[in-house]
């Protein structure tokens, strides 16, 4: 038996043995997996089905983490590394190298003055953290009725309970489930915005105009109740990769002060580069009280997140009752020193170790690289009867039609010729490795534009 016979054989055993045992994202018992991973470099991955072996660029970026590609040989040797040392030790009361290290390099690329980190589990857990942190916050400043949270529709912002509360409670992914804990408070969703080749953004001023009206007057009339503010800043990912301007940061910013709450803003999807700027507020020049990252924190590597907030916050809860306050969370693998190794391998890589913000910042011309390229290979999906809108903004592209995307169907066409997407609702959209060249993305455009056009074109 071949090398590549038997690969397909491992493949195919895989599928039928995965088959009723495991459950996947957002799907049913029984739906299973569609294709067995064999291999993975670079930004290509290896699947097999029924069908034989596809080699196939990842348009996802393992959801959005793994901005080095696959087996990158600075990542793995921080991994080796550190598992030569020691893979795990609880952080209870004990602190090693890679936990501080990473938490410098964090506040170090932050923006304003966030000083203080907690590392979490996941995006989800830092989520939960962060809303936490707020709660907290407003008790220890004797606000205990501040409960509640807004929170902007169309958010996504984790599948933990307390994250699910602040989700979009009726188009998000949890409108099955009664809402847990207090009711928050819903923003409606500001005006949808382009970033233009000149860089400026274009909206509907007079739809913003109300938008700001709206907001500014639901937040007054529950300001006593409100704790704070979330949102993803300028793209919102679930919620159908939907930018909107960054002016509305600063509204919601200028909301916060207004009323004595805490901005809190989701980075888990958009920070470390993937919108054009190091962290999306930074399109707005807004600074959070409370912010979240994760995915591609360690390079799509390990599962990492983090919680920075500002001296105000921290200041507060170690000021409380005048013996200081614990945060009250503590995940038994908190602070994990091969997923703090590998990110801080993975912040490296971003930054080249010098200015994350300069222009030559290796992330910067990566990301800006993806951006034009994204935006020539997607132009052709233009045309088509079937797409309603296509969009880039920094590292990623969208293709949104105008009905609901036949995802079996656009995921094995998408197969087929060459590339690896995950479509949901109305969109087909790739969130790619930052080292993805010219001609990877130029490939994994024409694969989606193909895809699009076999199945959904007349």
């Amino acid at each position: 038996m071949s090398a590549a016979t038997s690969l397909v054989s491992q493949g195919q055993d895989l599928l039928a043995r995965d088959a009723g045992l495991l459950w996947h994202p957002y799907a049913s018992l029984d739906a299973g997996a569609r294709y067995a991973v064999t291999g993975a470099s670079g930004v290509r991955l290896t699947l097999e089905d029924a069908s034989g072996s596809h080699e196939v660029i990842d348009g996802m970026g393992s959801w959005w983490s793994m901005v080095h590609g696959y087996r990158n040989p600075v990542l793995d040797a921080a991994a080796h590394a550190q598992i030569d040392s020691f893979s795990h030790v609880m952080f209870g009361g004990l602190t090693h190298a890679p936990a501080v290290e990473l938490a410098e390099r964090l506040v170090a690329m932050a923006p304003g003055e966030l000083a203080h980190v907690f590392l979490a589990d996941s995006g989800s857990i830092s989520v939960e953290v962060s809303l936490k942190v707020v709660l907290q916050y407003q008790h220890a400043r004797g606000h205990s009725g501040k409960q509640r949270f807004a929170a902007l529709r169309g958010g996504y912002h984790g599948d933990t309970f307390a994250a699910m509360g602040v989700c979009d409670p009726v188009d998000g992914m949890h409108a099955a489930f009664s809402r847990p804990g207090a009711e928050q408070l819903f923003l409606p969703r500001p005006p949808a915005a382009r970033l233009t080749e000149e860089g400026s953004w274009e909206f509907d001023v007079v739809e913003f105009a109300a938008w700001e009206t709206e907001s500014r007057a639901l937040a007054a009339a529950h300001a006593p109740e409100l704790a704070g503010i979330i949102a993803e800043p300028v793209l919102q990912g679930a919620g159908g990769m939907y930018a909107y301007a960054p002016a509305a940061l600063r509204v919601l910013r200028e909301i916060a002060d207004a009323h004595d709450l805490l901005l809190v803003l989701d980075e888990i999807a958009t920070g470390f580069g993937r919108t054009g700027k190091l962290f999306a507020s930074e399109w707005a020049g807004v600074v959070p009280d409370v912010m979240c990252v994760g995915k591609a924190l360690t390079g799509g590597y390990l599962s990492l997140a983090a919680m920075l907030c500002t001296p105000k916050v921290a200041g507060a809860l170690d000021g409380a009752h005048g013996n200081g306050s614990a945060l009250l969370h503590g995940p038994t693998f908190m602070g994990n020193p091969l997923a703090c190794a590998v990110a801080n391998a993975s912040l490296e890589l971003l930054t080249g170790g010098g200015n994350p913000r300069a222009a030559d910042a290796p992330w910067s011309g990566q990301v800006s690289a993806l951006y034009a390229g994204l935006r020539e290979a997607l132009a052709p999906a233009a045309v088509l009867p079937c797409v309603k809108d296509v969009r880039v903004l920094g590292g990623v592209g969208v293709i949104q039609l105008h009905e609901q995307v036949r995802v079996a169907e656009v995921t094995a066409a998408a197969v087929r010729h060459g590339a690896w997407v995950r479509p949901f609702r109305d969109l087909v959209y790739v969130m790619p490795p930052y080292t993805s060249g010219a001609e990877e993305i130029r490939l994994l455009g024409a694969a989606l534009v193909a895809a699009v056009d076999h199945v959904h074109g007349p």
